[in-house]
């Protein structure tokens, strides 16, 4: 698959799919990629989304964590709507992609493909990133 002919909503459901296996396997970030788009030439774009996630992952999760009620942690949400969240975070606080643009994607994947009300939490949170 040639992911520079992707639009950035593509490589953002491509990005959160690699991560979600990276999360819920503990799979290599660049084997999930290769696995998906069964190439090794990735856009610029997708390989900053996938690969920043992982490198800031610690960083972005204390920061997710710190924004949750006291009552939640990290690990009562599901694999899926955390790895939306980390990629989206990754995406504000470091591609400096805007907020607005972003969270649109992060809704429209969350309805997709997450449980029925995760959206509602993943706008909550990147709202007030």
């Amino acid at each position: 698959m040639d992911t520079s002919k992707l639009s950035r909503s593509e490589m953002r459901k491509i990005a959160m799919e690699a991560l979600y296996q990276h999360l819920l396997m503990d799979r290599d970030i660049r084997q999930a990629v290769f696995d998906i788009t069964h190439s090794n030439q990735i856009d610029g774009y997708l390989y900053a989304l996938t690969m920043g996630t992982v490198e800031h992952e610690q960083e972005l999760t204390q920061k997710l964590q710190s924004m949750l009620r006291s009552d939640w942690s990290v690990d009562r949400l599901s694999k899926l709507d955390l790895a939306i969240l980390l990629m989206s975070m990754q995406e504000i606080l470091y591609n400096e992609t805007p907020k607005p643009v972003v969270i649109n994607e992060a809704v429209t994947l969350a309805r997709k493909y997450s449980d029925e009300d995760s959206y509602k939490l993943i706008n909550g949170i990147l709202d007030r990133l």
